[in-house]
């Protein structure tokens, strides 16, 4: 079977302190919120920010 792997880098602000979960097999489960942010100019020349919110869980 072959192994498929992504590779993701998201840069931006944390919404939230992380929640941490712990699992009922010992492990650990962290999720927490990320803003990132677009910026660029409409076709009026005018700056516009497009926020998008990202679940994390790790």
């Amino acid at each position: 079977m072959n192994t498929i792997k992504n590779h993701v880098q998201l840069i931006g602000n944390v919404g939230q302190e992380p929640t941490v979960t712990n699992l009922e097999s010992g492990k650990k489960v962290a999720r927490f919120s990320l803003a990132t942010n677009e910026n660029y100019k409409d076709s009026k020349g005018e700056k516009q920010t497009d926020t998008k919110w990202h679940t994390v869980v790790a």
